[in-house]
């Protein structure tokens, strides 16, 4: 990690490319947030439990914040913390105390563990999710890591096989090999594990043209399943949607890479690669869950609120919350995503 990263070095930097963009030089850092009145940027050490500073964007353009740190390299860890008005009842959730994730995040470092500090209000209090809790939830929450993207691509594009010709093989990247006898016990379950020329030989060997993935983007295990001693093995639950999951790679340092290379290996086999992505809802739950990341950055623009009655959220999904797809930044985010 570089050395500790002077205010004085932070400069503007640019507003068009959300996220924590690596230049080759420094890091670009980019947040949207519409209704916020500060945000700082959070560096931790490289295990993420360390806070070693927090340096606020000095900039804000077309309702984003952003700076540049010429310091900031790959493997930099960090988060935000949102300042903004906590009105639950107009439908704005701002707590600095709660370290957020950035939306944008190509890959997080660390697992949430549950404890009321990850959430905004005071659990158990009287008001319930309209009171303010000042618990730091930073020692709890993953971060988000600062990745170089190069990656040497083994063909020019994808397989691109006529719609009359597709044969659509659903699998679970940890499912598919986790008992698997040809992979290496410690590629089991893993993306390196499904890249494995065993293991695309057989797929290839079964006459399908396209492989699709179950969920790989970053998720949250909900608490009441871990109090059960289960698992959310499915997926859907999304809280990251540009970040590979860390649980499904060999190495979760490497994820972002290790992810890449199953793609490659797969397409040098001739064979597509579908993602099933989740963007109907996150992870943060209704009123009462957890301020994990988008809820503390912006709720009333990034959720479906109940029009007269913003401190509750429509429903339309089962989970608690709907993605608010009518803004126009949020639908960016999705299509972010997809490309």
């Amino acid at each position: 990690m570089p050395p500790a990263i002077l205010r004085s070095r932070i400069s503007e930097g640019s507003s068009g490319s959300l996220g924590a963009t690596w230049d080759g030089l420094g890091v670009n850092f980019a947040l949207f947030s519409a209704n916020a009145t500060k945000v700082e940027l959070c560096l931790f050490d490289e295990s993420g439990t360390t806070e070693t500073e927090r340096i606020e964007l000095p900039e804000y353009t077309n309702e984003v914040w952003h700076g540049y740190l010429p310091d900031a390299r790959p493997g930099t860890t960090y988060g935000y913390r949102v300042y903004g008005p906590f009105e639950p009842e107009a439908g704005h959730r701002f707590n600095p105390n709660k370290l957020v994730l950035d939306p944008y995040a190509k890959a997080h470092v660390g697992k949430l563990e549950w404890d009321h500090a990850c959430f905004g209000y005071t659990i158990g209090a009287e008001g319930d999710d309209l009171t303010f809790d000042e618990r730091d939830s930073a020692p709890f929450m993953p971060k988000g890591r600062v990745i170089d993207p190069a990656f040497t691509w083994g063909r020019e594009r994808p397989p691109s096989v006529p719609w009359d010709r597709t044969i659509v093989y659903e699998a679970h990247v940890r499912g598919y090999t986790r008992l698997h006898p040809l992979v290496p016990e410690q590629m089991r379950g893993t993306f390196a594990g499904l890249g494995r020329k065993e293991v695309v030989d057989y797929i290839r060997s079964l006459g399908v043209t396209s492989v699709e993935l179950l969920p790989i983007h970053a998720l949250i295990n909900d608490s009441y399943l871990l109090d059960k001693g289960l698992t959310n093995y499915w997926g859907y639950n999304t809280i990251g949607f540009f970040a590979p999951d860390p649980r499904y790679a060999a190495v979760p340092d490497f994820v972002f890479a290790e992810f890449k290379e199953m793609v490659a290996r797969l397409h040098d086999a001739g064979l597509e690669v579908i993602l099933d992505v989740v963007y109907n809802h996150t992870a943060e739950g209704n009123e009462r869950g957890p301020t994990l990341s988008f809820k503390g950055i912006d709720n009333a623009s990034y959720y479906r609120l109940m029009p007269g009655e913003p401190r509750y959220y429509i429903n339309d999904t089962g989970t608690g919350n709907t993605l608010n797809m009518s803004h126009p930044r949020v639908l960016q985010m999705v299509t972010d995503s997809l490309r």
